[in-house]
């Protein structure tokens, strides 16, 4: 992965711009996902079918490398897992090892270059890695490596860290690996995969969740959320602990803790948003702890209304806590279209709203005359919000009251997550009301920072979580030229998408 001649300014320019945390998004996206298996027969099967249960996070792109202890083989495409993989692909995938990636891009453009898992030779023989994460001294390691001779092939972060173990001196890929990660700062939860060992890793704050467990018959497997355990038949283990090494070789595998302690900062958005209800994540089924989100969303939030409706999906959870807790019914007053893709071809005459409607319909019957409570996640820009109190209204609702199971979203993430600026962020620049006023709605509630944790039952509030989405308190210290960076890239990206409208 090195090479002789440095990039010019320019590229390095280049990559540095693309390397800001997603600019491009109207909202928050999910982040990766990441899936290992190893010593099991039809690998590439088994993390096909993993991947498929982890789709929520990531649809841009996806990626699977297998190994039978004689190389690596791989195959990658830009869409959903069902686009990209077919019988005839899976089967040219053999080995009873491989690694599999879904990717929504939170650094690099969406491009097949920057697809995982990245496949490389390197002096030990090849190696693949999937990445789910955000290096936040990404940029300084780049062009420190860059001055060094090496030549990059992606716009992604990751790449980063493959040059890191290339130039290493270690003489074995765990040691490499080791030494890379120690030089990294930030989010990650990863797979190596090389012709006959994988590695799985855990940043040392465990920012994104990364899970261990095993086949009736003894192999192994990781995956981002207990979801996928459960699709493949796999027992769940435990969690892989924060700074935690795992080394899959032989029968077995070796655990280490190769880095200093680091205080825990796992991202509370995935019990938010991020994770399949299903799934168990920090220790905790997500679907329990979104219900109980929602009692205490209606214990501080309470208003006299008729009925509690959800935003699909992630809105369910929560507004089912928020109707049993009140005594309100619960109604499904918007219904959310399974079955759209990322692109569909709107019609020349604008249809009002045309960009939520395509994806929820609002429904009369359940709505018309009654004072509703609308059950939300989170809002970002705001506009969504307006859209959907818009249709609710239309349908014939007397009132919208619109309840957030979240704090207000005030800065931007670096650890992974697709998120607007800073700039972008409605609740960066507006109180409650005038958000309340902005998108139309009788009354506007969010969850305060101290509920949000009334799941914790044992107490200890924020402890050991991050929230810097909500407080601009960042557990590792991002490099104060990112925001200018990503205001940027967002502004030539609006400027891009308004001049090809105007065309």
């Amino acid at each position: 992965m090195s090479g002789g001649g440095a990039a010019d300014e320019e590229s390095m320019n280049t990559w540095r711009d693309k390397t800001s945390p997603g600019s491009q998004s109207a909202g928050f996206h999910e982040e990766c996902g990441v899936v290992g298996v190893f010593n099991q027969a039809e690998a590439a099967n088994l993390v096909y079918l993993g991947l498929y249960s982890l789709q929520h996070r990531g649809q841009e792109a996806a990626g699977i490398v297998s190994s039978n202890g004689d190389g690596l083989t791989s195959h990658r495409g830009l869409g959903l897992v069902a686009d990209v993989f077919d019988e005839d692909i899976i089967r040219r995938l053999v080995g009873d090892k491989a690694i599999g990636h879904n990717r929504y891009s939170t650094t690099g453009q969406t491009l097949l270059r920057n697809t995982q898992p990245f496949v490389v030779e390197y002096a030990l023989g090849s190696l693949a890695v999937s990445h789910n994460g955000n290096f936040v001294n990404a940029e300084l390691l780049h062009d420190r490596l860059v001055r060094q001779g090496s030549i990059f092939q992606s716009t992604s972060d990751t790449e980063v860290l493959i040059h890191l173990i290339a130039q290493s001196h270690r003489p074995t890929l765990l040691e490499r690996s080791i030494d890379a990660l120690a030089q990294v700062e930030g989010a990650y939860s990863l797979v190596f995969l090389a012709e006959n060992e994988m590695i799985a890793a855990r940043d040392p704050h465990g920012f994104r969740p990364l899970v261990l467990g095993r086949f009736h018959t003894g192999g192994f497997v990781v995956a981002s959320e207990t979801c996928a355990l459960d699709l493949v038949e796999a027992e769940y283990i435990r969690e892989v602990e924060p700074g935690e090494v795992l080394h899959f070789r032989g029968e077995e595998y070796e655990s280490l803790r190769p880095f200093g302690p680091a205080p825990g900062n796992r991202c509370v958005f995935e019990y938010i948003y991020f994770s399949r209800p299903d799934s168990r994540v920090f220790g905790r089924n997500v679907y329990e702890v979104r219900k109980e989100i929602g009692r205490q969303l209606a214990r501080e939030t309470a208003v006299d209304a008729d009925i509690v409706v959800p935003v699909p999906d992630s809105g369910v959870p929560a507004a089912l806590g928020y109707a049993e807790e009140s005594g309100l019914p619960f109604e499904m007053g918007l219904i959310r279209n399974h079955y759209v893709g990322r692109t569909f071809i709107e019609p020349r005459d604008a249809i009002r709203h045309f960009g939520v409607k395509i994806k929820l319909n609002a429904q009369p019957a359940v709505l018309e005359g009654k004072r509703v409570v609308v059950i939300d996640d989170s809002i970002v820009r705001g506009t969504t919000s307006r859209k959907i109190v818009g249709m609710i209204r239309s349908a014939g609702a007397e009132e919208v009251h619109v309840r957030i199971s979240a704090p207000p979203t005030t800065d931007s993430c670096y650890y992974g997550v697709d998120t607007p600026t800073r700039g972008e962020l409605v609740a960066n620049d507006l109180s409650v009301d005038e958000i309340c006023a902005y998108i139309m709605a009788d009354s506007l509630a969010y969850l305060s920072r101290e509920g949000l944790y009334a799941f914790r039952h044992e107490g200890g509030g924020g402890d050991g979580f991050c929230d810097a989405c909500f407080t601009g308190n960042y557990p590792v210290a991002v490099d104060a030229g990112q925001e200018h960076r990503q205001m940027r890239l967002f502004n030539a990206i609006e400027a891009r998408n308004t001049g090809s409208r105007r065309r």
